[in-house]
């Protein structure tokens, strides 16, 4: 299956599954990604659902209970097209939503960090309680034997004091723990208060970190450029934000003829800060 056809399957999925159509007395309603408050994002988010062209239903969904459920979509669609590059990048891989960080090799002493604050419950407001995160989707890889790594050929000899410490090498680990890859937010919808959380959680990844960073990246279906940009804009905190359906998004602007939109949408691809979501299998394979 290719990317494309992987991608027409996420949104299906997202049409009807998340997607509902509110309806208010006298008006034909509007998609939940957008803010009944902003005629603007209704106008957006009206073209953008037509655009993609799957039925959505009537009716209403939790804010809580569409989230959990665009987590689950994505994390199935990264699982489905991640893996479909194994060609280029090789690996046994764990795909988990709401997985706390110390389960890995690279947060691991945070677990023991989180049994001490628990014991001397006096410790938690000089260190805080925030620093075991559960990232919505995390994707990790299994640590290898070394009869994989000799595979084509004899690289490591049990016999020699080399490579005794890399987390890679399952020989090296006891128990064995995953190697975070990827740490990925996905939002729903984007409002202040939901971009700084999202940065929190990326400077917690890389602070606490004994290892190497894993990419860090925001997925969301937020109809607004200028509200994606709350969480887009600026370097540091997270590698990139994907969109849903960034294509659709920029022909749904275009026909709407927003200008300010289209101008923070382009500002925002051109300085590498928005891509795609199907951009995100191939990012995650560097």
């Amino acid at each position: 299956m290719t990317i494309a056809e992987i991608r027409k399957k996420y949104h299906r999925r997202i049409c009807e599954d998340i997607i509902r159509i509110v309806k208010k007395s006298g008006t034909k309603g509007y998609p939940n990604n957008a803010d009944s408050g902003s005629d603007g994002s209704v106008t957006i988010a009206w073209e953008l659902i037509n655009l993609i062209g799957y039925k959505s239903q009537n009716g209403s969904i939790s804010g809580q209970r569409a989230g959990n459920k665009f987590e689950r979509i994505t994390k199935d669609f990264l699982e489905e097209a991640f893996g479909s590059l194994h060609n280029i990048r090789p690996g046994k891989w764990i795909y988990a939503v709401s997985t706390a960080i110390s389960k890995f090799d690279q947060y691991n002493d945070l677990a023991k960090i989180e049994k001490v604050v628990k014991k001397y419950r006096e410790l938690a407001t000089t260190l805080g309680q925030d620093y075991v995160i559960k990232p919505d989707i995390v994707i990790a890889r299994k640590p290898v034997l070394d009869d994989e790594i000799n595979n084509e050929q004899i690289i490591i000899d049990e016999s020699e004091a080399v490579a005794g410490l890399t987390p890679l090498r399952l020989a090296n680990v006891s128990p064995p723990k995953p190697i975070l890859h990827a740490s990925i937010s996905c939002k729903w919808t984007l409002r202040s208060d939901r971009a700084q959380n999202t940065r929190t959680e990326a400077l917690n990844l890389i602070r606490n970190r004994k290892g190497r960073l894993p990419h860090i990246v925001a997925v969301t279906a937020e109809p607004m450029p200028m509200r994606i940009a709350s969480l887009a804009l600026g370097t540091g905190d997270i590698d990139c934000v994907y969109h849903f359906a960034l294509y659709e998004l920029t022909k749904a602007i275009e026909n709407v003829n927003n200008k300010d939109q289209m101008d923070m949408l382009n500002m925002l691809v051109e300085g590498r800060r928005l891509r795609d979501i199907s951009d995100l299998p191939f990012d995650l394979a560097i």
